[in-house]
């Protein structure tokens, strides 16, 4: 083995490099990029007020990290069908792992961030 092969190694995996004896810092991991499917009546108030929830949560918390897809019921049973959709709105996580589904206008931000498993990015809340 060469001594580069040897310094290209040790940069990989954040430790002292031998040659310049200083730390490298590990490959930064790329957030998760969230895709949504969420299933409305037409344009009823609860499905009205869903949408405008998930895209003001989702803008707030995943800037730039999501895809939403709003599916009418009405528009496209097959695909409602193919999700086992039982009641709307119901917001569907499919990535990241797991999958998870929310049923209602997802007017509870907290209960929306922790069935898709996000941390809260706002600053000085909590604090009481």
């Amino acid at each position: 083995m060469t001594k580069a092969t040897i310094r290209k190694k040790t940069a990989a995996s954040g430790k002292t490099s031998a040659a310049s004896g200083k730390k490298t810092a590990p490959p930064r991991k790329k957030p998760a990029k969230y895709l949504l499917r969420l299933y409305v009546t037409g344009t009823t108030g609860k499905s009205v007020r869903a949408i405008q929830n998930v895209r003001r949560i989702c803008d707030e918390h995943l800037a730039g990290l999501y895809d939403l897809e709003v599916v009418d019921i009405y528009k496209n049973l097959p695909l409602a069908r193919g999700d086992q959709i039982i009641a709307a709105p119901t917001l569907i996580k499919r990535l990241p792992a797991p999958l998870r589904r929310l049923i209602g206008d997802m007017s509870d931000e907290q209960r929306v961030l922790v069935g898709l498993d996000i941390r809260p990015q706002r600053r000085g809340q909590g604090d009481g």
